[in-house]
């Protein structure tokens, strides 16, 4: 397949919405910015309740066949999709990378093999599902439960892992029978485009699998709101997820929000401190910072903490940031000049309440190549001495930042650990098992790694506590989300 097969203006890359098997073509369209050049390489359509109308009225004219058919055969689908992802996965990893900025080797390690595996998963999974059966002897009757997919299901995915976020929507959805209309991020909408020309290959019926671009305000918008769509699932901030409780309101939708993290690490004094270092350094400045999961507040026992300081400080500044088709490049590009920008802004806040900038921003100079002193990188940055009240550890900053601080008790680290509105992830450091037992189950977060971090089983629920979310995503609960159980009672 090729990337620039569908449309072009000049140099650019012009995308189309994919609807009922087809590329529709937009008269309006949203710049999108290639995050390592700051130019613009691609012109993304500006859909808005139109648009989505007439997708909706697609995926409902073929839900009743696709929800029809066994499940065997929807996997078979999810599958060959697979396929054709992994067969075009190096087009598909350069793709992204241009798009979000991250590098191309994390793209084609993680994203795109992470995207064809959500087909597979899902695919195997809606396969062992099962129902419960009651049997009522002294009433002489049956009762037993039955899922059923819902119809039209409206999808909206973030910028920071485009496909791998979109197909984590997509696969579960078509899987249990519903036919879907998907809103990619505006900023980040080249790989799903391509992902629609492996659709007729891979036999997915016209109208089960629509994209419609735009942006949150018009496309995301009339989605959420739209009367013929029972069912949301979201990825972002919480804010838009505020907003998208109250458009579906109207019509009792079901949801599931998956929102934003100020994740802890609590690294206690017999930490394994050289592997806890290594992947904290990964856990904090992986994508760019730019994971929901990303560590973003370090909590380490005060008699460990001058050497872990140290330490972690060197490694951070061996975590190379620059061009993202580098192979030693860790990091690439954030996603926008108005997101670097507002990353900044909260490192410039701790430095003027007083915090110490160790290592990155306003420290280390960026040598990047002529093309790319416009784009949007920013060195790994390590702060100290800012309060828990602070904003800078109170507000998901989404970017490659992270802040360190001193505890005395285990009972002191669980406190500060909980002392912010996010409660979606966290980790725990520590040799003793009993210690992280306990630690594990009062810290107040959907997701606790104990000696590692991003280790996941799609069969777990997936999702955060307080304002990092609500409903959980996995195997079982994508199922559960993406269907209606009934109950049926048979009298004999």
């Amino acid at each position: 397949m090729s990337e620039g097969s569908k449309g072009s203006k000049g140099s650019l890359l012009v995308l189309e919405n994919f609807i009922g098997g087809k590329f529709i073509s937009c008269q309006n369209h949203i710049e999108s910015f290639d995050p390592s050049t700051g130019e613009i390489y691609c012109l993304v359509p500006d859909s808005g309740p139109q648009e989505v109308d007439v997708a909706v009225a697609a995926a409902k004219e073929a839900f009743p066949d696709w929800s029809s058919r066994s499940p065997e055969a929807r996997a078979q689908i999810l599958n060959k999709l697979a396929d054709l992802l992994e067969k075009n996965l190096e087009e598909f990893a350069k793709a992204e990378s241009r798009d979000q900025g991250k590098p191309v080797s994390l793209a084609r390690s993680l994203d795109i093999p992470r995207s064809a595996y959500n087909f597979r998963f899902f695919a195997s999974s809606v396969l062992h599902q099962l129902n419960d059966c009651r049997p009522m002897d002294h009433l002489s009757s049956l009762s037993y439960t039955q899922r059923c997919p819902l119809g039209v299901a409206g999808l909206i995915s973030p910028w920071n892992l485009p496909l791998y976020l979109l197909t984590w929507k997509i696969a579960p959805a078509i899987a249990a029978g519903n036919t879907v209309v998907a809103k990619p991020s505006e900023m980040t909408s080249a790989t799903a485009w391509m992902m629609c020309k492996l659709m007729e290959e891979a036999g997915v019926p016209p109208g089960v699998v629509n994209i419609v671009f735009g942006s949150g305000p018009r496309a995301g918008d009339a989605l959420v709101g739209h009367p013929d769509v029972p069912l949301v699932s979201f990825t972002g901030s919480t804010a838009t997820a505020q907003r998208i409780t109250e458009r579906s309101a109207p019509y009792c939708k079901k949801l599931s929000l998956e929102l934003g993290g100020k994740n802890p690490a609590v690294v206690f004094a017999d930490a394994d401190l050289e592997r806890c270092i290594e992947t904290t350094v990964r856990s904090s400045f992986s994508n760019q910072g730019e994971i929901c999961l990303c560590t973003s507040r370090i909590y380490v026992e005060r008699s460990l903490y001058p050497e872990f300081l140290q330490r972690f400080v060197a490694a951070a500044k061996k975590w190379k940031t620059g061009v993202p088709s580098d192979p030693s490049s860790n990091n690439g590009a954030l996603i926008s000049k108005e997101h670097l920008e507002k990353v900044q802004g909260f490192v410039s806040l701790a430095k003027s309440e007083g915090a110490v900038i160790h290592c990155g921003e306003g420290v280390d100079q960026l040598d990047l190549p002529e093309p790319n002193r416009s784009g949007y990188f920013m060195p790994a940055t390590v702060i100290s001495g800012v309060s828990d009240g602070s904003r800078v550890m109170q507000e998901e900053i989404f970017g490659p930042v992270t802040c360190i601080s001193p505890f005395d008790s285990e009972e002191e680290a669980i406190s500060r650990a909980n002392g912010v509105r996010y409660g979606l992830s966290a980790t725990v450091w520590s040799r003793d098992v009993e210690k992280v037992h306990r630690v594990a189950q009062k810290i107040q977060a959907g997701l606790v790694w104990t000696n590692c971090w991003l280790v996941r089983d799609l069969n777990l629920p997936f999702g955060g506590m307080k304002n990092s979310g609500v409903g959980r995503e996995g195997g079982k609960d994508s199922y559960h989300f993406f269907t209606e159980i009934k109950t049926i009672t048979i009298k004999h």
